[in-house]
C-alpha cells in the first residue's frame, strides 16, 4: 500500500497511540521520518526511536516510544497536539523572518530547509527559511 503523505501518516499514528494511552508505535521507515523522530527525541517529546528490520520482506521499520508524565493511572502524553501544515497538494513555505511560533514558544515547528530538517528555533539561529512540515505542542 502506498501512502501519498508519509509525514501525515506518521503524525496520525503518533496521535492515535497517544490517545489510546499506549507507548510504542511502529511504522514504515524513511529518511524524513527518521529525522522528524530525531528532532522529537531531542526536544523531549519521545523517549526513544530506533530503526529495526521488518518482519515481512526485510524492509526497515521505525519504532517510536512515546514519553508520558504522571503516575500509572493519571499519566498523560507529553505530546498534546500535532498539526500537519504543508501537504503534497498545498505546500507552505516561509522565509527566515516569518517562521511561526507555536503556542508562543511552548511547541515546535519542524521545517525542511536547504540545510536539512530542523526546528523553527534552530532555523531562526541559522538564518534559513523553508517548508513548514508540521507543528507539535
Amino acid at each position: 500500500m502506498t501512502i501519498s503523505d508519509p509525514i501525515a501518516d506518521m503524525l496520525t499514528r503518533i496521535r492515535n497511540i497517544a490517545m489510546a494511552g499506549q507507548s510504542l508505535v511502529v511504522m514504515p521507515n524513511s529518511k524524513i521520518k527518521e529525522e522528524v523522530a530525531r528532532i522529537l527525541q531531542e526536544e523531549g517529546y519521545l523517549e526513544s526511536y530506533e530503526v529495526v528490520e521488518g518482519k515481512a520482506n526485510g524492509s526497515k521499520v521505525l519504532r517510536l516510544k512515546l514519553k508520558y508524565i504522571g503516575e500509572r493511572r493519571h499519566r498523560r502524553p507529553i505530546i498534546t497536539g500535532l498539526q500537519r501544515v504543508s501537504t503534497p497538494g498545498c505546500r507552505v513555505y516561509t522565509s527566515r523572518d516569518e517562521i511561526p511560533w507555536v503556542l508562543s514558544g511552548i511547541g515546535i515547528a519542524i521545517l525542511s530547509t536547504p540545510k536539512g530538517i530542523m526546528t523553527g528555533q534552530r532555523a531562526r539561529k541559522v538564518g534559513v527559511g523553508g517548508e513548514i512540515l508540521c507543528k507539535i505542542w
